[in-house]
């Protein structure tokens, strides 16, 4: 029998790990991601898709998450080049952790929008 009341292991996040959460889960990383779930895209599919994004930030973006196994990018043709990125078997796994997140924040949303009020009332100096 499994005992369930130990105590969780100490959570340590080091250097490396903040670096890569930083770079994986940025707000133009999350919509990049949320894109390429659904299917592969060229990169100016991805800029109307995410037409917020600048076409710099998209670059920066994608070269990260490529950079981090997360996304890899397929040459289509070379003359012009075309090329299409799809997200990778590593990037799928990000989809669980990324959801139970959303699904804080959707629950949370009401508790941090009353202590955003309150902090902004001065309640919070």
């Amino acid at each position: 029998m499994t005992d369930t009341s130990a105590e969780p292991a100490e959570l340590t996040i080091s250097a490396p790990h903040r670096e890569l959460l930083g770079q994986v889960l940025d707000k133009w990383s999350l919509a990049v991601l949320n894109e390429l779930c659904e299917s592969p895209a060229r990169f100016n599919g991805l800029r109307r898709a995410i037409p917020s994004v600048s076409q710099k930030s998209l670059t920066a973006t994608l070269r990260k998450l490529e950079r981090n196994g997360i996304v890899e990018r397929e040459l289509l043709t070379s003359r012009p080049v075309a090329v299409e990125y799809r997200i990778t078997p590593l990037g799928k796994t990000l989809r669980p952790p990324i959801d139970v997140i959303l699904r804080w924040a959707e629950s949370s949303m009401p508790d941090i929008e009353r202590a955003r009020a309150a902090f902004d009332a001065g309640d919070g100096v």
